[in-house]
C-alpha cells in the first residue's frame, strides 16, 4: 500500500507481468491442438517452421536455470502420441517465461523454427499451466543408433547399455562427454590407408551421444562430471563406462546429446594402473615418451612464457613435477624423450635441468651444433650406475633433416659388466598438422592426415642412414623410438616395417578394430598409437617385454600441468598428451 492507502499501480503491474499470459484461460486446456508431432515432421525439418501453432504438452525438463538453455522440453503425453515411429513427439520452448515445473501439463501459443539443426517453438505468446499430469515413458535407445535419432528428439530416453566414454577433451570447457557403444580404434591402425578409411572414421562420428550438463555456459564451475566434480584424484577417463543414463535427447552445436534429468552411474572400465613390471634376469628398460613441450625458462625460475610450453613458472614447476614422477616410476635405465626445448647442454638447458632432477646418476648425450634449428628437439639420457655408453653418438642431418625437422639421435648402450649392447635411435617425425602443407604434403583423405609424404620420406632416410652406419660387432641390434606422428599402418610404419623393423606393442598386443589395449594417443574420440618401440629383426630376440603406461592419453586435459584443479600430491597422470612407451630388452 501507498502512504494514502491506495494499491500501488507499479506493484499491480509487476504481478500481472508475473502471472501466466492472460491472452488465454485456463478453460483453453484440452482444446484442439496441433500435434507435436506435426510439427516435427518426418523430414530433419519442421514442415510447420514459421507458423504460429498452439501445442499441449508435459515440461519433462527445466533449463531455464542460471547457465541453462532459456528454455524446456515439452512433450506429448504417452496416450496422445501418434504412433509413428517416425515423428518425435516432443520440442524444444525457448522462453523467458517462469511458469511450469517437471510433470505439468502446458498449454502453449507460440511459432515453430528450426534453429541449428533443432526443432522449437519460439516468440511464445500464451503459456498456460493446464495442471500435472504423468511423465512420458523414456523412450530406450542404444548405440549404434538403431533408427534416425531426429524421430526421438527432445523427448525422455534412456540408454540400457552402459556407454563409453571415448573423449573428454571439452570436459571443463563445455561441461561435456562424449560417450559411444565402445572404444573406436582408429582405422589406419590396423588397415592400409585408403579412403574407407577417412569414411569409417566419419561414420563412427555418427554414432556418438554426448553427454551435456544441460547448460549453455562455457568453463563450468564445478566440472559436472564424474558426479562430485572432477579433479585430479577424481576424474572421468577415456575407456570408462557410463551407465543409468536417462534424459532428454538434445541436438546442438552440431551433436546429439542427452541432457541428464538425473545423475548417471561412472564406472571404473580403464583404471589407472601402475607401471609394468620388470621382467627376471638381466635386461635394461628403455622409455620413450613425448614431453608435451618440456620447456623451462631461462632455467632460473624466469623466462615465461616460453614459446612452447609452460606459461608460467607456477606451471612449468608443476609440469617437471609430473613428469618426474612419470619418468621415474617405471624405473627405466635408459630415457627417448622428444619434444624437448632446443637450447644447448649448458647447466641452465632443458635437457640439463631435467638430468639433475632425475638424479646424479643420470646423463644426457650431447651433440652441439647438430640438432636442428627446430625450436624442439629428441634427447637420449641414461643412468651410468647401470648403463654405458660405445662409441660417440650420431644425428641424421641430411634429406629431409638438412635443413628442417629434428634430426634422429643414435647412441650405443651396453649394460655394465654386461657383453651385448644396442643401438638405441630417438626420433620425432613431421606432425599431421595442416599448417604450411603444399602439394603431395596435403591431406590425401586417405586417413594419415597432412605431411605423410614428408614422413614417409623420412622413414626412407632413416633406413638408409641405419643401413649407411651399422652398429658395433657386439650390438645385440637396432631399437628406433619416439613420436612417429603415424599410425600403426601408414606409410612410414610401413616402410620401416619392409626393412626388417617391428612395433613391439603391436607384436605383443595386436590392435583390432574393436579391441587395442596399448596405445598413446586420442584424437576426436579415437585411440591409436603415434608412439612406438620397433626392434630390427636382430634385436627381435632380444625383447622381453614391450607396453604402453596410459597414464595420459586417456585423462581429460583439464587435469593437465596448466590446470587449476591443483593435485593432492605428485602425479603422472596427465604429465603429458601421449602415453610412455615401455621396452624391456634382454642383454
Amino acid at each position: 500500500m501507498t502512504a494514502t492507502g491506495r494499491p500501488c499501480l507499479f506493484v499491480h503491474i509487476l504481478i500481472l507481468l508475473a502471472l501466466p499470459s492472460m491472452g488465454a484461460a485456463a478453460s483453453d486446456c484440452g482444446q484442439p491442438a496441433t500435434p507435436i508431432a506435426r510439427i516435427q515432421g518426418t523430414d530433419d525439418r519442421s514442415p510447420l517452421a514459421g507458423k504460429t501453432v498452439t501445442v499441449e504438452g508435459i515440461l519433462t525438463l527445466d533449463s531455464r536455470t542460471k547457465g541453462g538453455f532459456r528454455g524446456f522440453y515439452l512433450q506429448q503425453a504417452d496416450h496422445q502420441t501418434d504412433d509413428n515411429p517416425l515423428t518425435s513427439e516432443a520440442l524444444f520452448i525457448y522462453t523467458r517465461r517462469k511458469a511450469g515445473k517437471p510433470g505439468d501439463r502446458l498449454r502453449i501459443t507460440g511459432t515453430a523454427k528450426e534453429y541449428h539443426g533443432l526443432t522449437e517453438l519460439t516468440g511464445i505468446e500464451n503459456l498456460i499451466v493446464c495442471g500435472q499430469e504423468t511423465l512420458p515413458r523414456p523412450v530406450p535407445l542404444s548405440l549404434p543408433w538403431p533408427e534416425n535419432p531426429e524421430t526421438r528428439e527432445n523427448m525422455r530416453v534412456e540408454f540400457r547399455q552402459p556407454l563409453t566414454i571415448i573423449d573428454n577433451y571439452n570436459l571443463a570447457r563445455f561441461g561435456e562427454l562424449t560417450l559411444a557403444a565402445e572404444d573406436q580404434v582408429i582405422a589406419t591402425e590396423y588397415q592400409r590407408p585408403a579412403r574407407s578409411a577417412t569414411q569409417l572414421s566419419r561414420q563412427r562420428q555418427l554414432q556418438r551421444v554426448l553427454l551435456d550438463d544441460g547448460k549453455g555456459e562455457q568453463d563450468p564451475v564445478p566440472v559436472p562430471w564424474p558426479p562430485g566434480g572432477l579433479d585430479p584424484e577424481h576424474t572421468a577417463r577415456a575407456g570408462g563406462t557410463v551407465s543409468n543414463l536417462t534424459g532428454v535427447l538434445d541436438f546442438r552445436f552440431g551433436n546429439w546429446r542427452i541432457q541428464p534429468e538425473s545423475i548417471p552411474s561412472f564406472n571404473s572400465a580403464n583404471p589407472r594402473l601402475p607401471p609394468p613390471a620388470h621382467p627376471s634376469g638381466d635386461h635394461i628398460r628403455v622409455l620413450s615418451m613425448n614431453m608435451e613441450n618440456y620447456f623451462n625458462g631461462d632455467g632460473n625460475g624466469n623466462g615465461f612464457p616460453t614459446s612452447r610450453g609452460a606459461r608460467t613458472a607456477a606451471d612449468y614447476r608443476e609440469q617437471h613435477r609430473r613428469l618426474l614422477r612419470a619418468l621415474k616410476a617405471p624405473d627405466p635405465d635408459i630415457l627417448a624423450l622428444t619434444e624437448i626445448e632446443n637450447d644447448g647442454y649448458g647447466p641452465d638447458s632443458a635437457v640439463a635441468t631435467l638430468a639433475r632432477a632425475l638424479g646424479p646418476d643420470w646423463h644426457f648425450i650431447a651433440t652441439p651444433d647438430s640438432d636442428g634449428n627446430d625450436e624442439i628437439r629428441n634427447v637420449l639420457l641414461y643412468r651410468n650406475d647401470r648403463i654405458m655408453t660405445m662409441g660417440d653418438p650420431s644425428r641424421l642431418t641430411s634429406g629431409p633433416f638438412q635443413n628442417r625437422g629434428r634430426p634422429p639421435l643414435a647412441q650405443v648402450f651396453q649394460r655394465l659388466n654386461g657383453t651385448a649392447s644396442v643401438r638405441v635411435v630417438a626420433l620425432h617425425l613431421k606432425s599431421k598438422s595442416c599448417r604450411g602443407a603444399t602439394g603431395g604434403n596435403l591431406d590425401q583423405n586417405n586417413g594419415e592426415g597432412c605431411y605423410a609424404q614428408r614422413r614417409a620420406a623420412s622413414a626412407v632416410a632413416i633406413t638408409n642412414w641405419l643401413e649407411a652406419t651399422p652398429a658395433p660387432g657386439t650390438a645385440a641390434g637396432t631399437l628406433i623410438t619416439g613420436d612417429f606422428n603415424s599410425y600403426a599402418r601408414e606409410t612410414s610404419l610401413e616402410i620401416l616395417r619392409e626393412a626388417g623393423f617391428t612395433s613391439m606393442v603391436h607384436w605383443f598386443h595386436p590392435c583390432q578394430p574393436g579391441s587395442c589395449p596399448h596405445y598413446t594417443y586420442r584424437y576426436k574420440g579415437e585411440k591409436g598409437s603415434l608412439d612406438y618401440a620397433l626392434a630390427s629383426s636382430e634385436l627381435k630376440p632380444h625383447i622381453l617385454g614391450a607396453h604402453t603406461w596410459l597414464i595420459n592419453a586417456d585423462e581429460p586435459r583439464a587435469i593437465g600441468y596448466k590446470s587449476s584443479l591443483d593435485p593432492i600430491k605428485s602425479l603422472p597422470w596427465r604429465s603429458s598428451d601421449h602415453n610412455p612407451v615401455i621396452t624391456d630388452i634382454r642383454l
